[in-house]
């Protein structure tokens, strides 16, 4: 399969993460220039690889032999990015959150859609090898019926960036922990209990100055039925730890490391009849397994596993997180 030649837009934290994984783990995507206003910022390392460097969206996209984009950029940049690679013909790899809002969402996914365009999302969280096998357990049954989820990611490494940063943003990133890890939990969420139905969230500020707060937990009740608690900390050590309950069995991971160096997980669990079983999972690049399952989805060789109704649904109840978060009250999904 001749791999898809692409264009990384944004050379920040996470996008220079994935730029070299593109480089050092060869995928189903050729990685040949990146797009960073900032030129400075990533013309060492452009040279050094012999990529395009340049500072505009639009000349990159204007450019037929690109196929692909990467969006590594501010959220909400994301709606008119995407607007723009699609008009040029161009798939997208988008990082997470798609969008703020629902209609947001509802109008990039119709946008590649219309257009045979596909999209993809940068929930690596799905590709983990153990999550992976718990997203097979459910499906298949080997848990019963799917009861309740509890999940947890949350880490400190915000507390050092510059105020101006816009990761620190309410504009950019509201909630909290919520757009930048909690987002993840809330997209396995509902890939394994269906769209939400309600929410309950709070933020606060505990620990330091973050204008967003740095403590967010949220409480989701699902359509079908089942519930899931949420949390998302910005201000203690990193932890990531997914659990889900159901009326066979339940299954727990935890993470030994952030995803942006992963040293495996601890993965425990527990069946109807059996005794409580712990192994720990060797590492993997859930990044470079998520980009790669985008290229074939490009070239046509297998589906791209995220729907672009999870992608909805997710934002969704971002959306009706942040409005919680911000009224006090329960608020409806969607």
């Amino acid at each position: 399969m001749e791999p898809v030649r692409t264009a990384l837009v944004g050379f920040g934290w996470w996008g220079r993460k994935m730029a070299t994984l593109l480089l050092d783990q060869p995928t189903s995507l050729a990685l040949v220039a990146i797009v960073e206003p900032a030129l400075d910022v990533a013309r060492d390392f452009a040279a050094t690889h012999g990529l395009r460097l340049e500072a505009d969206l639009d000349t990159i996209v204007a450019d037929a032999s690109i196929e692909a984009v990467i969006l590594a950029t501010p959220h909400a940049l994301h709606e008119a990015q995407i607007a723009a690679a699609v008009n040029a013909g161009k798939h997208v790899f988008c990082e997470k959150p798609l969008s703020l809002t629902r209609s947001g969402a509802e109008h990039a996914v119709r946008l590649c859609a219309q257009a045979g365009l596909v999209l993809g999302m940068g929930h690596e969280r799905r590709f983990e090898p153990p999550m992976a096998e718990l997203l097979h357990a459910a499906d298949n049954g080997r848990l019963g019926r799917l009861l309740q989820i509890e999940a947890n990611f949350s880490h400190d490494k915000f507390l050092g960036l510059d105020p101006s940063n816009w990761r620190l943003h309410p504009d950019q990133a509201p909630a909290g922990g919520m757009t930048a890890t909690g987002i993840h939990l809330t997209d396995l969420a509902i890939r394994l209990m269906g769209p939400a139905a309600s929410v309950l969230a709070t933020t606060e500020n505990l620990a330091s100055a973050l204008p967003s707060g740095d403590t967010m937990s949220a409480y989701v009740r699902f359509k079908a039925g089942g519930t899931a608690y949420v949390s998302a900390t910005l201000a203690t050590p990193f932890v990531s730890r997914f659990a889900v309950y159901g009326t066979r069995g339940w299954l727990e991971i935890r993470d030994r490391a952030h995803v942006e160096a992963p040293d495996g997980w601890v993965v425990t669990s527990g069946e109807t009849g059996a005794p409580i079983r712990t192994e720990t999972v060797g590492k993997a690049e859930a990044v470079a397994a998520n980009l790669a399952a985008f290229g074939h989805a490009v070239r046509g060789t297998a589906p791209y596993p995220i729907t672009g109704q999870e992608m909805i649904d997710n934002i969704s109840l971002l959306e009706a997180i942040i409005r919680s978060a911000r009224s006090g009250r329960a608020e409806t999904v969607g």
